[in-house]
């Protein structure tokens, strides 16, 4: 496993929690560059959901590993992380910072520590999963590995089946080996800064967000999505936000409902997040509630 010795600046926390505002910072100062570690802002036309940099901002710092696919096409963590390290290689050689920042956790363990390979494919556990429904395989994976189950949609038999596969071969959920930092050896050096909120003070964040994204066209943007593409791919489909709002504008739910479902979804994908992050060894927790400059100090200051 190749490891940079190149420092890289981390930034993690939970969705509203000013990740993007602080590693901005971050780039104008060391003269860097943004490497986005986020699932959902590698698609191209989902802009204001995801909250992805502004075309101003990425004229002033450039931004990689955002707009890399349409909607409608899979994008893998495998993809992530080739495309990832060849920014961080030519980085290196140009002796040029990387901020690293998003939400992703299964994004930043895969790029800092490896993917998790497992057991090759057991045709026949696969063929006997196979004859079962997505629900009876998400009831059975809640089971065995309910934090699998909470990042794994019903109708996405294919991981589905690949979790409840490893659990059979292994005796151990997958998530056990996704989340596994026992690892000394890194493939990349970094410095990790974590912005920690307290839960009602993050929650207003977070529903401030959603109105100011709704106020910007979210649903709009929407409903461009969904003339252009008809359906998106499961990853994209599935992202928080436009899930409920694509359900709105099938008619399935009401625009008020589709609101609180947004706000519901999103805070338990911050608690989620917390959950993977307060896992990463060697974190420099600061209070997301400190000012801009002061979070910028400290992280400066670890990194010289």
């Amino acid at each position: 496993m190749a490891v940079s010795q190149q420092k890289i600046v981390a930034i993690i926390g939970p969705t509203a929690s000013g990740k993007s505002e602080l590693a901005l910072e971050i780039a104008k100062h060391l003269h860097g560059e943004l490497l986005s570690v986020d699932s959902m802002q590698v698609y191209q036309h989902m802009d204001i959901g995801t909250g992805k940099p502004t075309l101003q901002e990425q004229q002033d710092v450039p931004h990689y590993l955002i707009d890399m696919v349409e909607p409608d096409k899979e994008f893998t963590v495998a993809k992530f992380v080739e495309t990832a390290d060849n920014v961080i290689a030519r980085s290196k050689s140009s002796n040029i910072p990387i901020i690293a920042a998003g939400g992703t956790p299964l994004y930043f363990k895969a790029l800092f520590e490896g993917l998790f390979e497992g057991p090759a494919a057991d045709e026949s556990i696969r063929d006997r999963l196979r004859t079962e429904s997505g629900e009876a395989l998400h009831q059975r994976l809640t089971t065995v590995d309910p934090e699998a189950a909470t990042r794994i949609h019903a109708n996405d038999t294919k991981r589905l089946i690949r979790a409840l596969e490893v659990f059979e071969m292994t005796g151990k959920p997958i998530s056990s080996f996704q989340t596994d930092w026992d690892s000394q050896q890194r493939r990349h050096d970094a410095i990790w800064i974590g912005l920690l909120w307290d839960k009602e003070p993050l929650n207003k964040r977070i529903n401030a967000r959603i109105k100011a994204m709704l106020s910007a066209g979210w649903l709009d943007e929407t409903r461009k999505l969904q003339t252009k593409y008809g359906t998106l791919s499961k990853t994209a489909g599935e992202a928080t936000g436009y899930r409920e709002l694509l359900s709105h504008l099938r008619g399935e739910i009401s625009l008020d409902d589709a609101v609180e479902q947004i706000k519901i979804g999103t805070r338990q994908l911050a608690r989620r997040q917390m959950k993977w992050f307060r896992r990463f060894p060697n974190v420099h927790w600061i209070p997301g509630d400190s000012p801009l400059q002061e979070k910028l100090e400290k992280t400066l200051a670890l990194y010289q």
